[in-house]
């Protein structure tokens, strides 16, 4: 089976080192980057993830005989702008987070490529997360009953460096880092009825971030809170999912090296009643995002996460963040 030709747009996004996955794939064959800003390809032509690959214009990489997909990875401010010529162009995309600051471009963006057939695919890391999949794999199942809670936290210490440059988005860091939990959470539970977002800035540190964050998301039988902050001590070892149905209980933690949990109200399968831990570990980051993509590509299945599904994560996460949803 030929290799799928691949392009990136962006080398400035935090999570575009991910190309690295997509070289190493015997799925995909990585044609070039884009990156217009030559210091910044000066930075990183020579690293490990992007040595020897061609730097292109966006015209010569979309122009490229055989492109197929394209991964969107340049500042947030700049996604949906290069996504939305992608998609006029005819390509799948790889579009990482958060799908930028309009819902309106977005949606058009979404409507695009439903009437072409193309692949959006979000660049939220723990879809593919293995504890996330068992996850999914016990609610389709039905062993943890209806689920009528999610609790989720995902933090970390930002330094002063990085919080200046997150500090020109208002939505905050529920806004760049929160949402990959609040995908999890619309995952299980839908779009809300109602939302609310709780945000403030720690006064020690004078830059602006809203930097402790809280979402409570209503549901006519759930209720669901998605807390965020750059502040915590290591945050990364504490980043936690929690699932509680009326027949289980599951709770991930920590999510990059995950470890599972798992009350049952009776035997399932070879888990018994009663708590449990599954023992996962690491990892490698988005090796299954570029597997799954592969695959919607190629028509063997359809995308666990549509359009509508993302358009629902983005509106609310612009409005727990206090950020407009009607605006260009």
């Amino acid at each position: 089976m030929s290799r799928i030709k691949y392009g990136q747009i962006g080398t400035s996004h935090a999570h575009a080192n991910k190309i690295a996955v997509y070289r190493q794939s015997e799925d995909y064959e990585v044609v070039g980057v884009v990156e217009p800003d030559d210091a910044q390809w000066q930075r990183v032509k020579d690293s490990d993830d992007y040595r020897d690959l061609k730097q292109m214009t966006r015209e010569e990489l979309l122009n490229s005989p055989g492109l197929q997909v394209v991964g969107v990875e340049t500042p947030v401010r700049e996604l949906l702008d290069n996504a939305e010529v992608c998609i006029a162009a005819g390509k799948h995309i790889h579009l990482d987070k958060p799908a930028g600051e309009s819902l309106p471009q977005f949606k058009r963006i979404l409507d695009e490529a439903a009437k072409k057939h193309l692949a959006v695919q979000m660049g939220y890391m723990y879809r593919f997360n293995p504890a996330v999949l068992l996850m999914r794999d016990f609610l389709k199942k039905g062993w943890l009953g209806e689920p009528f809670e999610v609790h989720t936290v995902m933090s970390k210490v930002v330094p002063p460096a990085s919080r200046r440059g997150l500090a020109e988005y208002p939505g905050g860091i529920l806004f760049e880092l929160g949402c990959h939990i609040l995908d999890l959470t619309i995952g299980v539970l839908g779009k809300p009825t109602a939302v609310h977002g709780f945000s403030q800035h720690f006064e020690k540190v004078n830059d602006g971030l809203h930097d402790n964050m809280l979402a409570v998301l209503e549901y006519p039988r759930a209720l669901a809170t998605v807390k965020s902050s750059a502040l915590e001590v290591e945050g990364f070892s504490r980043r936690h999912f929690v699932v509680c149905g009326t027949e289980g209980t599951l709770h991930i933690e920590p999510l990059d090296r995950p470890n599972v949990r798992v009350a049952f109200s009776r035997d399932r399968g070879k888990y018994n009643r009663g708590y449990q831990t599954i023992e996962i570990g690491s990892y490698p980051r988005y090796v299954g995002d570029a597997a799954d993509l592969a695959r919607i590509i190629r028509g063997e299945k359809d995308s666990e996460y549509g359009y509508e599904h993302d358009l629902t994560v983005q509106e609310t996460l612009l409005s727990v963040c206090g950020l407009p949803v009607d605006e260009e």
